[in-house]
C-alpha cells in the first residue's frame, strides 16, 4: 500500500490539531498518521511552557514508558551535550537528527552513547520543535533503529514541514478542559519539596503529595517525580552553574483542570556548591495564566491587545482611542475574537479566559485565606453550592 502524500499527511494532521482533542489523544493520533509517510519505531512528544520552553507534559508512544523519566531530564536538562531541545527550536525549519549533528558518529552524543542506545536500542534520533504564531507551544522526537536508520535531508524537511500543525494540536489541547475544570479537595496551599543531588525528595511538607499526585506523580519518597518536576530540577541545575539565564518556571494543567505554577531554586551550601533544589507547586494567579490562555486561542496580536483591555473592562470608544483605532475596526476584531474563543459577548469572553479556574470557587463559596486568596472548598461546601 502506497504511503500518503506529504499534503494529505498534513491536512490529516491539521485535521486533528483544531479538533479540540485533549493532549493524549491527539498526540497519538497525530503520530500514526504521522508514521504512515514516515517510518520509525519510537516517538515522543512534549508541550512547553513557552516563556521558558520547559517541558510540562509527555505523550510517549512505541514501546517507551515513564520509567526512564529521570534519564530523560537529566540528558535533557542537566548533562551537557552537543544540542537540546531549546537549541534546535532556535535552527532555521527547527530540525535535528544525532546523524546528522554527528556527521555520522551518534557516539559524539552523551545522550545517546549514556541513554538512548543502550536503553533503547536507537540508532537515531530525529527533533522538532513546534510552534505556531511565532510561539513554541512543543516538541516530538521520533527514533529509528537498525542499520541504514539514519534519518535523511528530505525526511528533516518533512516533518519541518508538519510541526507546525503539531503546534496548534498542543495548543489547542491546552484549552481542552478550560470551560470545566475540577475543583479538587485537599490541596491546601503551596506544595514545597528538596530534592538532593541523588534526585531523592530529602524534604516535602503536607501539601506537597496533593500537588504531585495531581501532576501525576505518585507517593512521594516511592515513585518518581513527574516529569515536569524533573526537568525544572535539572534546569535549575544548570541555572547554578550560569549555563542558563532564564528562572526555571513552568505553568501547569493538572489532571483536575487546575492551573498551577511550578518553580525551581538551587540551593547554594557554604562551600558554593548547588546540588540541592527547592521546588514549589502553587496554584497560579490570574495575571500569570491569561497571557498564555489568550494565546493559546490563537488570537492576532492585535486581537491579544484588544482582549487585554477588554479583560480591563474598557469600552469600545475607549479601546478605539486607546489603540489608534476606529470603532467599527474593533467590531470587527471582537467579532473574530468571539469566533475563535467561542463565546457570543464580552462577559462569556471574560469567562472563558479569566474565571476559568476561579469562577467555581466563587460559585462554591470559598473562603479566603490570610493571604487573600482562595482556601479550597470542601466537599459538603461544593455540594451545597450546586443544590
Amino acid at each position: 500500500m502506497p504511503a500518503p502524500s506529504a499534503d494529505r499527511t498534513r491536512a490529516r494532521i491539521q485535521a486533528l490539531a483544531t479538533a479540540g482533542l485533549d493532549l493524549p489523544t491527539f498526540a497519538t493520533a497525530a503520530v500514526e498518521v504521522l508514521r504512515t509517510a514516515l517510518p520509525f519505531s519510537a516517538a515522543c512528544v512534549g508541550t512547553v511552557d513557552p516563556a521558558t520552553e520547559i517541558v510540562t507534559a509527555t505523550v510517549k508512544w512505541g514501546g517507551l514508558t515513564d520509567g526512564e523519566d529521570d534519564q530523560w531530564a537529566f540528558h535533557e536538562y542537566e548533562a551537557p551535550d552537543l544540542y537540546d531541545f531549546r537549541d534546535v527550536m532556535r535552527r532555521p525549519g527547527a530540525v535535528a537528527s544525532t546523524h546528522h549533528e554527528t556527521d555520522g558518529d551518534p557516539h559524539r552524543s552523551r545522550r545517546f552513547t549514556e541513554f538512548f542506545h543502550p536503553t533503547y536500542g536507537f540508532d537515531d534520533e530525529l527533533r522538532a520543535g513546534c510552534s505556531a504564531d511565532g510561539i513554541t507551544w512543543g516538541l516530538f522526537a521520533l527514533f529509528r533503529d537498525g542499520p541504514g536508520s539514519a534519518f535523511t535531508v528530505a525526511e528533516h524537511e518533512f516533518v519541518s514541514s508538519v510541526s507546525s500543525a503539531f503546534a496548534v494540536g498542543y495548543r489547542t489541547a491546552l484549552l481542552t478542559n478550560a470551560a470545566d475544570p475540577v475543583v479538587t479537595a485537599g490541596v491546601d496551599g503551596p506544595g514545597v519539596l528538596v530534592v538532593d543531588a541523588a534526585g531523592e525528595v530529602a524534604q516535602a511538607n503536607l501539601a506537597a503529595a496533593a500537588h504531585v499526585d495531581d501532576l501525576g506523580g505518585g507517593a512521594i519518597g516511592d515513585d518518581p517525580l513527574p516529569f515536569p518536576v524533573l526537568a525544572l530540577v535539572g534546569a535549575a541545575r544548570r541555572f547554578a552553574l550560569g549555563e542558563v539565564t532564564l528562572t526555571p518556571r513552568s505553568r501547569l494543567r493538572t489532571r483536575s483542570g487546575r492551573w498551577v505554577v511550578v518553580h525551581a531554586s538551587p540551593l547554594v551550601s557554604r562551600n558554593g556548591s548547588g546540588t540541592d533544589v527547592v521546588v514549589t507547586i502553587e496554584e497560579a494567579r490570574p495575571p500569570e495564566i491569561v497571557p498564555l490562555v489568550v494565546a493559546a486561542f490563537g488570537l492576532t496580536a492585535r486581537e491579544q491587545d484588544v482582549v487585554t483591555l477588554v479583560l480591563r473592562g474598557v469600552d469600545t470608544t475607549e479601546i478605539a482611542r486607546t489603540l489608534h483605532l476606529s470603532a467599527y475596526t474593533v467590531q470587527d476584531h471582537l467579532k473574530s475574537i468571539f469566533d475563535k474563543v467561542g463565546v457570543r459577548s464580552r462577559r462569556e469572553l471574560t469567562g472563558r479566559v479569566f474565571l476559568d479556574q476561579y469562577a467555581p470557587r466563587l460559585a462554591a463559596r470559598a473562603p479566603l485565606t490570610p493571604s487573600g486568596w482562595f482556601a479550597d472548598p470542601t466537599p459538603e461546601r461544593t455540594a451545597r453550592s450546586r443544590n
